[in-house]
């Protein structure tokens, strides 16, 4: 199996279907979650709804280097999101969310070999593998986190 099966495979656990490290994936937890429980506000603690986003954001910005345009997202950026107000709102994001997931992984296994070790747009932000181990490991934090506060929220009723 090659390191891109491998790398796209990793990712696809995390996000859209594997328990074998967290024994969830971002799937998991939010596909049934209701918005209202998602934009609810935990102390001074992110919702789990802007977690998500915060994800999918460097998803869908790595993805468009990928794709061979610009990278364009900005950490200064990355938790700043309209609010849901609405299920359809939180269904159409879960929707783009998991349709550009599936993107990224198609991707990864798609890039050639080589690549995986070339300069990722600059030298400073490292090679694509780094920056896809890094998504991973990445989303992998803020998944425990989403865990923890749905547990929080459940033991508030």
């Amino acid at each position: 199996m090659s390191d891109q099966i491998i790398l796209a495979n990793r990712f696809r656990e995390v996000i859209l279907n594997g328990t074998w490290i967290a024994n969830t994936n971002f799937k998991n937890e939010l596909e049934t979650l209701d918005w209202e429980i998602a934009t609810e506000k935990v102390h001074n603690l992110n919702t789990i709804s802007i977690l998500a986003q915060h994800i999918h954001y460097y998803i869908n910005g790595i993805k468009q280097v990928f794709l061979g345009g610009n990278l364009e997202i900005r950490d200064a950026y990355s938790f700043d999101f309209p609010d849901i107000h609405s299920s359809e709102q939180w269904e159409h994001f879960l929707g783009r969310f998991w349709s550009d997931s599936e993107e990224f992984a198609i991707l990864i296994e798609q890039m050639p070999e080589k690549q995986l070790n070339e300069d990722f747009v600059l030298e400073k932000y490292g090679t694509y593998l780094r920056n896809i181990e890094a998504m991973i490991e990445h989303s992998y934090y803020h998944l425990g986190q989403i865990v923890l506060i749905k547990k929080i929220l459940n033991n508030r009723s």
